[in-house]
C-alpha cells in the first residue's frame, strides 16, 4: 500500500511561486489590446460551427478556437476555401494557399458567398470604421452621402465581402476600435447592414438573411443587442474599465445588460499560443512594448 502524502494550500502554494507559477492566477499581465479582441472573438465561436473569416485578427481568433476548445470550427474564406485545418500556419490573406491545404472543398468566390446565401455560416467576422446602436457598419466613406461621396473627407476600403456577409451570415461578429467618433448615433453611410432601424423584422423586410450582429468586440468591452429594441448593450467590460467609461467612449446611449461582468483577461497560455504558434512574425497582432 502506497503511503499518502498531505500537503497544505500554503505549502502548495510556494511550491508553485518558487517555479514561478502564481497559483491564483493564470492571466497575462503584457496582453495587448489586439491581444485581447483576438480571445474574445476565439471564445465567442463554437465547436462544430461554421465561421465566414476575413483577413486580419478574425483569422487570429478562429485559429486560436480551432487549436482550444472548437477543434471542428469550419472556417470559410472568401477565395472559396471551405473546412481547412489550418495545419501549414495562418493565412495572410484570404487567398493564401494555406486556406486551400486541405480544405474540404475548394469551388472559388461565387461558391462560397452562395453557400452564405443559402444559410451555411452560422458565424460572420466582419469590421467597420464606424458603428451604430443598431450594429450597422461604415467602411466607404467619411464625408456627407451623396453629395460627397465622389470627393469625401476621407475614403475608406469598402466593403469587400463584407457586406454580402452582413447580409448573409446567421450572426455576426463586429470588430470596432472603441472611440466616440467610431460609435456614432448616425453613420454617413452604411456599407454593411446590421439590424437597420431597429423595427421589428427590419432584416426580413429588407431581403437580409439571418438573425444579424450578434457581438460588438471593441478595444473596452464586449456588447450585444437587446432582443426586443435591437439596440446596442453592454454585456462584459475588459478588465479596467467600467460601465460608464465604456458609455463615454460611445457617441450614442448604450444600453446595459442586467448582468454585466468583467470579461477575463487572457491567460498567459493565450497569449503565447498568439505569440509563438499563430502569429510568431506579428502579421496582424503587434506585439506589447516593453
Amino acid at each position: 500500500m502506497t503511503a499518502s502524502i498531505d500537503y497544505t494550500a500554503q505549502e502548495i502554494s510556494v511550491v508553485l511561486q518558487k517555479a514561478g507559477i502564481n497559483p491564483s492566477d493564470r492571466s497575462s499581465t503584457d496582453y495587448t489590446a489586439q491581444e485581447m479582441i483576438v480571445v474574445a472573438g476565439a471564445k465567442i465561436l463554437e465547436d462544430n460551427k461554421v465561421v465566414f473569416v476575413g483577413t486580419g485578427l478574425p483569422m487570429v481568433a478562429s485559429l486560436l478556437a480551432k487549436l482550444t476548445h472548437a477543434p471542428g470550427l469550419i472556417p470559410v474564406f472568401e477565395a472559396g476555401a471551405v473546412g481547412p485545418p489550418l495545419r501549414v500556419g495562418l493565412p495572410l490573406s484570404v487567398g493564401d494557399s494555406k486556406t486551400f491545404t486541405g480544405a474540404s472543398y475548394v469551388k472559388g468566390l461565387n461558391a462560397a458567398f452562395e453557400m452564405t446565401q443559402r444559410g451555411f455560416a452560422d458565424f460572420g467576422f466582419i469590421g467597420g470604421a464606424e458603428v451604430d446602436m443598431y450594429g450597422n457598419l461604415n467602411s466607404t466613406m467619411i464625408g456627407d452621402f451623396p453629395d460627397s461621396y465622389q470627393k469625401p473627407k476621407t475614403r475608406l476600403p469598402g466593403s469587400g465581402g463584407a457586406s454580402d456577409m452582413a447580409a448573409s451570415c446567421e450572426r455576426t461578429i463586429l470588430i470596432v476600435p472603441h472611440d466616440k467618433r467610431k460609435f456614432n448615433e448616425k453613420l454617413q453611410y452604411i456599407t454593411s447592414p446590421g439590424h437597420l432601424d431597429g423595427s421589428p423584422g427590419a432584416r426580413y423586410k429588407a431581403g437580409l438573411q439571418g438573425k444579424g450582429p450578434y457581438r460588438v468586440i471593441t478595444t473596452k468591452a464586449i456588447l450585444d443587442f437587446d432582443e426586443e429594441t435591437k439596440r446596442m448593450r453592454i454585456l462584459h467590460t475588459f478588465p479596467g474599465e467600467t460601465v460608464e467609461s465604456v458609455q463615454a467612449a460611445t457617441g450614442f446611449e448604450l444600453l446595459v445588460a442586467p448582468h454585466v461582468s468583467t470579461f477575463e483577461p487572457p491567460t498567459r497560455e493565450e497569449v503565447r499560443m498568439i505569440r509563438e504558434e499563430i502569429d510568431p512574425y506579428g502579421a496582424f497582432v503587434k506585439r506589447a512594448t516593453k
